[in-house]
């Protein structure tokens, strides 16, 4: 029998920070793991009790969602070598196409930037063009400064991994003017009145807000689906996967693939141009 404690939580932390997973997978990992002990209710568990945890978030959550915390539990039994706790994944069949109900399409996207411009939310506004337009993570917004605006190119230091960005001219004088008025000189521009990062939770709220007005689904409005509608918006135009990859960070293009996936209607759409029946 096993059981958690805080001590070992720390340690798995600690461990997590010197691998120099980011701050946001941190988070998760943390999360998953103490919601896990707190459902034992601290106390000692076996193989059965995982499995039985494994059952209860099947019956919950959508099978991504499952195998996300199971990650996170498989890993903090591998770091304390209780490997005769870890649990095979849910299998998952492979996605064919997009679901449409959760693209954000670009009319959706400028009416989102409608919806920012008539709250006057001028920093939410060019902060989702940013994204938009850049393609980067929305944990990669702090390396949108004023040095890099000045240049047009962006630095991108993420997971230990160098990548430079290219920004666009009319997005970099919109960002100049921002700084000017908001009295910003040097480093990040998406920031709180203190000066730190804005984090991704602040942004999601942000963007939520807007989707009454802005007649968007709520289910579709969230900082990622900026990143991909740059991805699909770009592969549409270029049909580089590959090259779309090296702008997205992306070490596998199966990852990019993700990105570039049509929904069921378009693909609809072209097989009925084939022009392969005899009416």
């Amino acid at each position: 029998m096993t059981k958690i404690t805080q001590e070992l939580i720390e340690k798995f932390k600690h461990y997590l920070i010197n691998e120099e997973k980011a701050s946001a997978t941190l988070e998760k990992y943390m999360r998953d793991i103490r919601a896990f002990s707190l459902w034992t209710s601290g106390t000692e568990f076996d193989k059965e009790k995982v499995l039985e945890y494994k059952e209860y978030l099947t019956g919950k959550f959508a099978p991504a969602s499952v195998n996300s915390v199971l990650s996170s539990l498989n890993s903090f039994f591998e770091f304390n070598n209780w490997h005769h706790l870890k649990v095979k994944m849910l299998k998952i069949q492979k996605q064919i196409f997009a679901q449409k109900d959760k693209e954000l399409t670009k009319a959706e996207y400028e009416r989102l930037l409608d919806a920012a411009k008539s709250k006057c939310n001028e920093r939410l506004y060019l902060l989702m063009q940013t994204i938009c337009s850049s393609g980067i993570r929305v944990s990669e917004l702090q390396y949108i400064t004023v040095e890099a605006i000045k240049i047009r190119k962006a630095v991108i230091n993420c997971k230990g991994k160098m990548r430079i960005v290219i920004l666009p001219k009319e997005l970099c004088r919109m960002l100049t003017e921002y700084a000017k008025t908001q009295s910003i000189t040097n480093g990040s521009l998406f920031v709180t009145k203190t000066g730190n990062p804005l984090d991704r939770s602040t942004i999601w709220k942000m963007m939520k807000a807007l989707c009454e007005s802005a007649k968007v689904s709520k289910f579709k409005v969230f900082p990622h689906n900026l990143r991909h509608l740059f991805a699909r918006t770009f592969y549409t135009l270029q049909k580089d996967i590959v090259r779309l990859a090296d702008v997205l960070g992306h070490s596998s293009i199966n990852t990019t693939r993700i990105y570039t996936m049509e929904t069921g209607e378009i693909h609809r759409r072209q097989i009925q141009k084939l022009g392969l029946l005899r009416i």
